[in-house]
This record gives C-alpha cells, sequence and structure tokens, in this order.
C-alpha cells in the first residue's frame, strides 16, 4: 500500500533529498555538543581529587531514591509534583524523540523491541506522557512568569535574573511537544483522508486534538505539516542538546552523574587534601580552597548540578534570618567563574582569589554547618565542605574574624574557647549529689564506658546541670561511667569546621591518646557535636553512643524507668540539633525517651521538624561569631515551638538549650515557654 505521506527520508527539500539534510542536523548537533562538553568537562580533569568510586551499590540506592524516583521534589508539593511529571515524561518520550531522528534517514525506523503489542502501548503511553508535560510545562510557565516563588528571585548584587532562560526552555520542550504531536498528527489524518487503516489517536490528547484539527485537510497541506513538523522537532531536539550545558538546565545532563557521586556519610568532613594523611599535613604549602582550581572535581560538578530551583536557600537558617549567605549562590556564583574562566571560545578569565572576588568572608563565617541546605539539595549538592574548605583557606590567609580570635587561642592554650583552668573542667561533678559516683581516669578509676563531657557543658554554669543529669541518667541506667576531668579538651568539632585544622588534630591527637589510655569499651556524649567530631572526626576509638539511645536502650530493657509527668497539661515538643539529627539520623531515640514518661503530652513541629528541623544558630563557635541579621535563629525556632501549640521545649544539646532559652527571653515568652535538655528531662522523672 502506497504511504499516506512522503516520509521525511523519501522527501525532497529544495531539490535535495531532505535524508542528507536530516544526516547532517544530528552530525553537526552531536559535533557541537561533543566541543561543549569537552570544555566544561576540562575543568573537572585538573581539579583536587576526590574518591567516590567506593561502595557502589549504596551510590546505586541513592540514584534510584534521588534521581529516579524523585523523593526530594513533593517536599514543595506543587513544583515538585509537575516536576515529577516532566522528567517521567521525558524519560518516556526519551525513546521516541530517538526513533524521531533515525526516521529522518532511515525510512520505517521501529527501536529494537518496540514492535507488535509492545510498540503499541508504547504509542499510547507516549502520547498521554506528552500531553501531561504540555500541561505540566504550561502550568509552570505561568506559575515562573506571574507567580514566581520569592525563592525564584536574584538579589541584583548576586547577577541576572534567570526566569527568561527558565521561560525559553520551557517553550523550547512546548516546541517539542507540539512538533512530535503535529508529525502523527498529520499522517493519522492523511490516512483517513485516503482511506487507508489509520492509527488511533489516543483521546483527550495532544495528538487527539491536532487529529481533529487537521481533519478535512488537504493531502498537499497535511504533507507540508508533516515535513516541517518533522524539521522544527530535528533542529529543536539538537538545539536544547546543545544549550542545555550553558546555563542552569545543565543539571538535566548530569544530575544524575551528581547524585551517583554524593557523599553517602553525613557529618564527617572532608580531608585537607585527599590523598594526604594526618602525619603529612605539615608538608602541605596552602591549607583550604582559595581559588577555583582548588575545588575537587566533584564539587565542581556541584556548580553545573545547580537548577537554581532555591530550596537550599530557602531552607537555610542563615538566609532566613538575612545573613549575607545564601547557598544558592554559592553555587551560582562558581558556576559563572567557572563558565568565564574556561570560556567555550576565547580567552579565558584571570583566575583570582575567591574571596574578595566571588565571595565575601562575612558570607563563608555565616554558614552554621547545619546541613538544612544539603538535605534539601534535589540534586545532591553539597555545601559543608565547600563552607570548610573555603574558611580553612582563609584561615591559612589570617583572615580569622576578630570576635573568633580569642575563644581559638583560647582553645590551644587552654582547651577551651573561655580560656579556663583545666583542672576545673570537672568542677561540675560537685552537684551531681549522692547515689551516684562519677568516675575520673585521670586518677586511676576504671570503668567501662567514658562519659565525654565537652567544654560548653563542662564551664558554663547553666549547661553544667546538664552534665549533672547526664551523670544520674547513667547511674540509674545502671552504667558503669568515668570522665577523663583534666585530661579531656574540646573535642574539635567545631575548630575543624571554622577551618582551623592543624588545632583540630592537635585536640584529636591529645583526646584519642586519653580516650585509649581509659581503655573503655563505649564512649557515651551528651553533646551532639562532641557525639558527631568522636563519631565521624576520629578514628579508633570505641563505639560512640548519644545519651538519647542510652536512655531509650535503658528504658526498654527495664533497667530504667520513668514517673509520670508532673502538670498533664502542658504541651512538649523536641527540637531536632543539627547533629543529632540531620547529620547523624537519631530523630526516634530522643521522642522514644519523651514518649515513655507516662502521662507526657507531645506535639510536633510540622514542617519544621526532623531532617527539616530550623537550625537555632547557636552550634560551637557560633556562640561567639554574630554576623548581621535581621533576627536572630533561635527568635524563628520558639516562635515555631509556640506556634505548634509549645509549652515546653525539649532539646538535646547544649548549644541548642544556651540559644534557645535566650531567644524566649528575646522573644518575650518567658512564663509562656520553657526550654529544657532531654538529660534534664529524664533525670526529673526517674522513679528513685
Amino acid at each position: 500500500m502506497e504511504p499516506a505521506l512522503v516520509s521525511p527520508a523519501s522527501a525532497l527539500l529544495a531539490g535535495i533529498p531532505a535524508r542528507l539534510i536530516f544526516i547532517l542536523i544530528p552530525l553537526v548537533g552531536i559535533g557541537v555538543f561533543a566541543y561543549i562538553m569537552r570544555r566544561r568537562i576540562a575543568p573537572l580533569l585538573t581539579a583536587a581529587p576526590d574518591p567516590r568510586f567506593q561502595r557502589l551499590p549504596e551510590r546505586i540506592k541513592a540514584v534510584i531514591l534521588i534521581w529516579l524516583a524523585q523523593w526530594r521534589h513533593p517536599r514543595y508539593l506543587l513544583a515538585g509534583v509537575l516536576h515529577i511529571v516532566v522528567f517521567f515524561g521525558f524519560l518516556i518520550l526519551g525513546a521516541r524523540s530517538t526513533q524521531l531522528v533515525v526516521l529522518g534517514f532511515v525510512d520505517g525506523f521501529t527501536l529494537p523491541g518496540f514492535g507488535g503489542s509492545l510498540g503499541a502501548f508504547y504509542h499510547v503511553l507516549k502520547d498521554y506522557a506528552g500531553t501531561a508535560v504540555f500541561v505540566a510545562v504550561i502550568i509552570l510557565a505561568i506559575r515562573r512568569a506571574a507567580f514566581a516563588p520569592a525563592r525564584y528571585a536574584v538579589p541584583e548584587r548576586y547577577g541576572k535574573d534567570h526566569t527568561p532562560e527558565a521561560l525559553f526552555v520551557l517553550g523550547l520542550i512546548l516546541t517539542l511537544l507540539i512538533s512530535e504531536a503535529l508529525f502523527d498528527a498529520s499522517l493519522m489524518a492523511a490516512q483517513a483522508a485516503k482511506g487507508q487503516p489509520a492509527d488511533v489517536a489516543p483521546p483527550l490528547t495532544l495528538v487527539w486534538v491536532f487529529r481533529h484539527l487537521l481533519a478535512g485537510a488537504s493531502i498537499g497541506a497535511l504533507q507540508g505539516v508533516h515535513l516541517a513538523a518533522y524539521t522544527v522537532h530535528d533542529l529543536t531536539f539538537f538545539f536544547f542538546l546543545c544549550f542545555l550545558p550553558l546555563g542552569k538546565h545543565f543539571h538535566v545532563i548530569i544530575s544524575l552523574f551528581n547524585v551517583f557521586f554524593m557523599r553517602l556519610d553525613k557529618g564527617t568532613v572532608k580531608p585537607v587534601r585527599h590523598g594526604v594523611p594526618d602525619s603529612g599535613l605539615d608538608e602541605l604549602k596552602s591549607f583550604g580552597v582559595k581559588q577555583l582550581e582548588d575545588f575537587t572535581w566533584k564539587h565542581m560538578l556541584d556548580f553545573y548540578s545547580c537548577a537554581d530551583c532555591g530550596r537550599c536557600s530557602d531552607r537555610c537558617p542563615a538566609n532566613r534570618v538575612k545573613r549575607p549567605l545564601s547557598p544558592r549562590f554559592i553555587s551560582i556564583k562558581a558556576r559563572d567563574a567557572l563558565f568565564a574562566r574556561y570560556p567555550l571560545r576565547g580567552a579565558a578569565a584571570e583566575s583570582k582569589p575567591l574571596i574578595g572576588g566571588i565571595y565575601s568572608e562575612d558570607e563563608i563565617w555565616s554558614c552554621t554547618t547545619c546541613g538544612a541546605c544539603e538535605e534539601e539539595c534535589p540534586v545532591a549538592i553539597e555545601y559543608i565542605d565547600k563552607m570548610v574548605d573555603l574558611r580553612r583557606g582563609m584561615v591559612d590567609d589570617g583572615l580569622v574574624p576578630q570576635s573568633l580570635q580569642k575563644p581559638l587561642s583560647a582553645i590551644e592554650k587552654r582547651g577551651n574557647p573561655w580560656g579556663k583552668l583545666e583542672k576545673k573542667r570537672a568542677d561540675w561533678t560537685a552537684g551531681v549529689g549522692e547515689g551516684c559516683q562519677v568516675k575520673f581516669f585521670e586518677k586511676g578509676d576504671a570503668a567501662e564506658t567514658l562519659y565525654f563531657v565537652d567544654s560548653i557543658t563542662s564551664y558554663d554554669d547553666r549547661m553544667q546541670k546538664i552534665a549533672q543529669a547526664t551523670a544520674r541518667v547513667l547511674c540509674a541506667a545502671g552504667v558503669d561511667f568515668g570522665i577523663l576531668g583534666k585530661e579531656e579538651k574540646d573535642s574539635g568539632h567545631e575548630v575543624r569546621r571554622f577551618g582551623e585544622e592543624m588545632l583540630f588534630q592537635s585536640l584529636k591527637e591529645h583526646n584519642t591518646e586519653a580516650i585509649q589510655a581509659a581503655g573503655v569499651k563505649g564512649i557515651v556524649a551528651s553533646d551532639p557535636h562532641a557525639y558527631n567530631a568522636l563519631k565521624k572526626d576520629y578514628a579508633g576509638l570505641p563505639p560512640v553512643r548519644h545519651i538519647s539511645e542510652v536512655a531509650a536502650e535503658a528504658l526498654r530493657s527495664g533497667r530504667l524507668k520513668l514517673a509520670p509527668v508532673e502538670n498533664g497539661a502542658k504541651t512538649y515538643v523536641f527540637h531536632d540539633p543539627c547533629y543529632l539529627g540531620r547529620h547523624n539520623g537519631l530523630y526516634e531515640a530522643p521522642r522514644e525517651v519523651i514518649d515513655r514518661i507516662p502521662g507526657l503530652r507531645r506535639a510536633e513541629m510540622t514542617g519544621d521538624c526532623r531532617d527539616r528541623s530550623f537550625c537555632c544558630g547557636g552550634g560551637g563557635l557560633m556562640l561567639f561569631y554574630e554576623p548581621a541579621e535581621e533576627q536572630r535563629m533561635g527568635v524563628v525556632r520558639v516562635k515555631m515551638a509556640q506556634a505548634a501549640g509549645a509549652d515546653v521545649i525539649v532539646t538535646a544539646c547544649p548549644f541548642c538549650l544556651v540559644n534557645i532559652e535566650d531567644a524566649i527571653k528575646v522573644a518575650g515568652l518567658e512564663g509562656r515557654l520553657e526550654a529544657i535538655d532531654l538529660s534534664e528531662l529524664i533525670d526529673r522523672h526517674i522513679q528513685r
């Protein structure tokens, strides 16, 4: 039977066999794309090393969950659902686009395995997928042009607005969808006009609409539509492919790889330089990141992967209170700098220092390393390691804020940021009370477990109550424990994250020797920062647990019993500390302990709890560094608790308690809201 229309591969365009043109388009398109990708990949090949090829099963799982299943997207419901529709629509339509490219020079081409019933099913599926994507893109375009969320805004100091680029790309997608639908619909209309068996357009699809619109058109007109639609689709497809690596839509190509190579262990900090052991740090000529070329290849891949969705900045507590930091622009500014430094053609821009160039000092010091940005990013961009590396570079160049110089110097001299005497580190034990013996390893006592107290809980008058309560909880749970006393120094958790790597190494070495000399089988910490440092930053130590884990296990075994709450009318909420929750995944143990107190009523700060908990802003050395901000993070947090109907905020971190108690005063909520540490809450309800 004679075809209803001349196919693209058999047609003539201006007297030239169309087949030649339709071979030339993909050859040129692929060639240009390869050239662009070669230029984009060039800086990654000379960047700092970063081993990311280990633990393949975990990486594949991350790709399935984060990239394929898109499980982070629905957190922003409308944008997330629309993105998922477009994403899966493109996956489905990819096979059809490939087939169309080849149809330009091979008549009747069908992808292997797509014949018969499978092919018929696929054509129905791709028509509905294309229609769903069409509707989603229309909504996205209207939303972006007229109802764009505030997180899309680009302050003038950060550069140009990306809305025109976004709308342009949405226009390209619509062009692909419409041209593909017109290509099929024109053939169906021609088949019907000639009385031939016609393919059926699935009802209410884009093809179905165009099929009805083209009914009654002449064969000549249909032939023109058929070839024009094919040509437009072919040109648009390869133009789109080459356009993607030029801006924020580069993530369409490389987000898969960025997720595959993501950091698998939360709470860790990258070494100063991969391949250089701690013992070899003295031999390095420079520390940290000072120029673009100092970033690792994975961090450069992060910059390319940024979709400019603004989720990171929207969840960033520093950005929320108007500190001079927006994680989104940490990536975007670096990507723009990479594009300028490694242009597609022409002279490369001069390599300049990052600090004072694209980043300000306050911008980098404003980060609390809470991890909210990384938890939210749908393409697994990492920020904390970059911040730490940039701080290492600033420390190396002597660019340390005045307010941080004193506590860092005090830690170096006395092992704590206040510069208090080492012999006073265990003074808090005097308030533990009778019936609970705190052993001292420095005095030759022996115990199975070490309670690592850390600096703030050892020296701050208010926080010493946490240490005392923790000791009583351990005693009630039957834990044989002791402390290092004056032999303990600051864990160095924040010292490392503020860029003072050599000081951290000194603290780590000292504490490791003291812990190993104690001969303990396990370690308990009540401070999540100490917990994270000992667990993630140190090596060669016995297992480390947080007091919430110890208490939960003791309650389950019956070794620890809790009395009913005194005032059942009060509502309690739990504030997830960043380094207990997001960085270590300890969400259930604290809640289990709280819920085991008979009669206690607990609520959640819905939308701002667990892995979306809002940082209090006081972690570690942030107590000493106060950048310009419109409102304290702690004040924002206590207002969230108040909105959840809380009377009592329970936390499990001394830094959180300091900030939250202070924020309650600043917010004028004294008498209406109170804060308590988890250890204190347990201690208050122990059945003795």
